[in-house]
């Protein structure tokens, strides 16, 4: 598992994806998170904007993370 460090209090989940090209745009970010091919901390997520705070892990297709956010 990789672990991403972005600066701030959060990062926005389709935010994160473009960051660690698991995705190309934000259009192909949404439509991941719509199919339910996203989760967060074990949960699949549906919130395209969900706020990923220090310590969550994301998982999608070929993207596994730990994120930490330096605020």
């Amino acid at each position: 598992m990789k672990t991403v460090t972005v600066t701030g209090e959060y990062i926005q989940l389709n935010q994160l994806l473009k960051l660690e090209n698991a995705v190309s745009t934000g259009g192909e970010a949404k439509a991941l998170i719509e199919q339910g091919k996203v989760s967060v901390n074990g949960q699949v997520e549906s919130a395209v904007r969900k706020k990923i705070r220090s310590g969550d892990v994301v998982k999608a297709p070929g993207l596994e993370i730990t994120v930490l956010c330096r605020g």
